[in-house]
C-alpha cells in the first residue's frame, strides 16, 4: 500500500487513530520549517485526531508556503 502525493509536495495519509499530512520543507527557511511538526530535514508534517484538530486556515497557509517555496524532497 503506498501513500497517495500530491505535486511531490504534501501527502495525507489515514493511519489507526488519526491522520497526518505531510509536506515537503525543501527550500524553506527554518523559521517556515517550524510551522510543521518533527525534525525531518526534507518532510515534516502535522496530525489530526479528529476534525476539531483540523485549522483550515493553518493548513491553507502551509499547502501555500509549500506550492510557493517548497521543491519535491527527491530532487
Amino acid at each position: 500500500m503506498g501513500v497517495p502525493w500530491y505535486e511531490g509536495r504534501f501527502y495525507v495519509v489515514a493511519l489507526k487513530d488519526h491522520v497526518n499530512m505531510g509536506f515537503s520543507v525543501k527550500g524553506l527557511s527554518e523559521q517556515e520549517k517550524a510551522l510543521f511538526e518533527g525534525k525531518g530535514a526534507l518532510m515534516r508534517h502535522v496530525k489530526f485526531y479528529c476534525l476539531e484538530d483540523v485549522d483550515e486556515l493553518r493548513v491553507k497557509k502551509m499547502l501555500k508556503l509549500v506550492a510557493e517555496k517548497s521543491t519535491c524532497p527527491c530532487e
